[in-house]
This record gives structure tokens, sequence and C-alpha cells, in this order.
């Protein structure tokens, strides 16, 4: 009879075990999003099913051109999805012709699916702060993101992770 229960002990913790492991893993190492809406287009589509990196970010700053998961501000229960265009420090503007300049340098990248069209607060230059970031939809002429006052620029306290990988419906890194 000992030995049964030193078994079923055993068994108990071993799934104790196995939970806790997989609590862990997903509040803090990785986690899925499904991406709403065609701002990510042509990398990310609306219903994409995505794996994000929730503790590179702990250990090191995004860089530029990461594609990141953050908390809306003004609502703690909406994700956006988009790409780091601008680091902390860094002034982002964005002309007249849709060309991103960063700290008067033209910026070379070939992410964005056409010409921005409304520069929004960028026209005039965003100086970012110690822990900001200045983050851009690839589908530029269709996204809410740091043009928009309501977005504006990202702390990296609402950034909740880095996408690296498409789940569905075609397997694939996020580049």
């Amino acid at each position: 009879m000992k030995n049964v229960a030193k078994s079923l002990l055993g068994l108990v913790l071993y799934i104790l075990l196995i939970f806790g492991a997989a609590y862990l893993l997903g509040h803090y190492v990785v986690g899925q999003v499904e991406v709403d809406g065609p701002s990510m287009n042509d990398t990310l589509q609306d219903l994409d099913r995505v794996m994000i990196n929730k503790f590179t970010y702990r250990l090191k700053d995004p860089k530029r051109f990461d594609v990141i998961v953050f908390k809306y501000a003004y609502d703690t229960d909406t994700d956006y999805i988009k790409r780091v265009i601008g680091l902390p420090g860094e002034t982002v503007q964005i002309n007249a012709d849709g060309e991103i300049f960063i700290n008067g340098q033209l910026l070379e990248e070939n992410y964005g699916k056409e010409v921005i069209e409304d520069p929004g607060i960028a026209e005039d230059g965003i100086t970012l702060g110690k822990h900001e970031f200045f983050v851009l939809g690839d589908n530029r002429n269709n996204s809410s993101d740091s043009r928009d006052p309501d977005v504006g620029a990202v702390s990296k306290s609402q950034i909740k992770g880095h996408v690296w990988l498409r789940l569905k419906p075609a397997f694939g890194l996020v580049k």
C-alpha cells in the first residue's frame, strides 16, 4: 500500500510540474496571437496565427525592422502588430513624398506595401524618448500606427513580444 501511495504522489507531482512548466512557458516565454486586419499586408494577413517570443525583449531592446506585438495604450485588451522603424533617442520624420527619415537620413527599407500618403504626426518629426519606439504597419496607408496620435510612440513597457513565426495558414519565419 505504501508503494502505491508513493507512486500516486509521484504521478501527482509530475502532473503539477508539467502544468506549471506549461503555465510559465505560456505566460513568460512564448505565446500565440491572431492577426486582426490588413495593416501588416503583405507580410502578415488578416486571421494569420503567429507565435511571439515574450522573453527576448527582457534581455535586449527591439531592433529596427523587428515585427512586434504591443498593447494599445488606451485599451489593454487590444494588441497591435507592427514593424519597428525608429529606435530610442532617434528623430523620425516622414515627408510629403512619403519618405521616412531617421535623424535626417533617408531610411532604406522595402517593407512598405506602398508610398505613405499621410505622414500624420511624423510630418514635423518625432523625437523618441529613452524607451520609446516608432512603429509602422507594412500596409502603410491602411494602418493605425505611430503616425496616429492615438497610438504615437510605443514604450518598451507596452511591448508583449517579437513576432517570429507564422503558424497558420502557411508555416514560416516572419521577417
